[in-house]
């Protein structure tokens, strides 16, 4: 139950937070397109957690949700499949924006260096093989094709408005998917009351917006998903 009314709270804090920037330049808002941004992340939210308990365990010897984030890719890969949404407007496609690759050298190193750093300064116990593969797969395959895939490309629909900046076109929908990201880490609903973890937020932050900016200047997924496997795993092996 705690974590289906964490669930509320993110999405209410989306609505509202959504509908008042949208407000403030209607003629580049979908308030429908919004909606369909919260149902992701319900729908997302509900997969990972097995609908709260309520789909059986298939994999009860595991140590790590393997059952849910599968779940959770085959629903984004379906939404990916629907006319509104697409594979290649979703980031799902090998294929990179032309010349794009030389510029995200700079930022791919920025990326891994500041997971080298963390995993020096908060060095981890030695992992089973199971949480080796886990990491090495699951949170890249299936966080960086939601959260900088169907879920970004909802959001940029519900807010059309873009700044050019660092070579690349910056939405709402860029900010508030990489917040909602945050929040997945850092936000939740525990013994009565909601709370919000400012360090582990300032720590997803950063790699997000690496990471969007990434999708943005490749057209494409490839280096999110490798360099957000990169970061859970590093710590894993230093």
């Amino acid at each position: 139950m705690d974590g289906f009314i964490g669930l509320l709270g993110t999405l209410g804090i989306l609505l509202v937070v959504g509908t008042a920037i949208g407000l403030t330049r209607r003629a580049n808002f979908s308030f429908r397109w919004l909606i369909v941004a919260a149902a992701l992340v319900a729908l997302e939210d509900a997969l990972l957690t097995r609908g709260y308990g309520l789909l059986p365990d298939l994999l009860p010897a595991s140590d790590w949700n393997w059952q849910g984030k599968i779940l959770a890719l085959a629903a984004t890969l379906a939404v990916a499949s629907l006319p509104g949404f697409g594979w290649r407007r979703s980031g799902l496609t090998l294929a990179q924006t032309p010349g794009s690759l030389k510029s995200c050298i700079p930022v791919a190193l920025v990326y891994c260096l500041f997971f080298v750093a963390i995993a020096v300064a908060f060095p981890s116990d030695p992992a089973s093989r199971e949480t080796v593969a886990f990491q090495l797969t699951m949170p890249g395959l299936e966080e960086e094709p939601f959260y900088r895939g169907t879920l970004l490309l909802a959001l940029d629909r519900a807010f059309t408005g873009r700044v050019r900046w660092l070579g690349v076109d910056w939405g709402w929908g860029a900010v508030l998917s990489c917040a909602l990201f945050g929040m997945t880490h850092a936000f939740g609903y525990e013994d009565g009351h909601f709370s919000l973890d400012p360090m582990i937020m300032a720590l997803t932050a950063v790699p997000s917006f690496l990471a969007v900016w990434l999708r943005l200047r490749t057209g494409s997924l490839v280096l999110p998903v490798l360099l957000h496997n990169f970061g859970n795993s590093i710590g894993l092996v230093i």
